[in-house]
């Protein structure tokens, strides 16, 4: 019986080979989904709802778009407690890395800043798509939501009946209220990103059969 039982507990327990893929999964999903928002900025048509949040705070604090952005992670984070959401080494990751990884994509940008809504709109697009795709990687991990996107799933599963890429449409636009309120940078990809990021998720997710709210994220604190 003590044998069964213990064979039962190694077959439960994950390989040291499968922590180190979802690591790797985790952390090139947090890469492929920086440098989605990145391509969302380099657009220079309007800044994305959380983009424009967070230039918005480092206007009026000494943050830099990066801390503003690890802020704005924190604050989600601490909002998903309240919930009682899951919260995974991804939800810690991503709240660390990706504000700050965006800001060095900004930072060290090869290109010239553009002026064309045409290329505008192309970047922008393909910045919604890396960034469904990094959503994907990291969070088919089931090591837990990015903080924003945590607080999408948990908002999302308290609207049960409302597909995920509406529910990320009404969390965008009071994001882009408070954003353009505190002076961030609004515009025709404003606008675009709150509709058509969602649009373009949702379009995604249903191609590869990925629901995020079916998911059952391990918890830093324990199942």
């Amino acid at each position: 019986m003590i044998t069964r039982s213990r064979q039962r507990r190694k077959t439960s327990m994950p390989s040291k080979k499968h922590i180190i893929s979802g690591w790797l999964r985790i952390l090139f999903g947090l890469a492929v989904y920086s440098f989605g928002v990145h391509l969302t900025i380099a657009a220079n048509i309007g800044l994305a709802p959380w983009d424009c949040l967070g230039m918005g705070i480092a206007k009026h604090t000494p943050l830099n778009y990066g801390s503003s952005m690890v802020l704005i992670s924190v604050t989600a984070v601490l909002i998903q407690l309240v919930l009682r959401e899951n919260i995974g080494f991804a939800t810690i990751l991503d709240a660390l890395i990706t504000g700050n990884l965006t800001q060095l994509l900004n930072d060290y940008s090869p290109y010239t800043e553009n002026h064309c809504i045409g290329l505008g709109f192309v970047l922008m697009l393909f910045g919604f798509l890396f960034i469904s795709l990094g959503m994907y990687l990291y969070m088919s991990a089931e090591q837990g939501c990015g903080p924003k996107d945590g607080l999408l799933i948990a908002i999302g599963k308290r609207m049960p009946k409302i597909p995920i890429g509406v529910v990320e449409i009404l969390l965008w636009a009071v994001v882009t209220l408070i954003g353009w309120m505190l002076g961030g940078s609004v515009g025709i990809g404003t606008v675009i990103s709150t509709f058509g990021a969602g649009a373009v998720m949702q379009m995604f997710f249903d191609v590869i059969g990925f629901e995020p709210r079916k998911l059952h994220h391990k918890n830093l604190i324990g199942n």
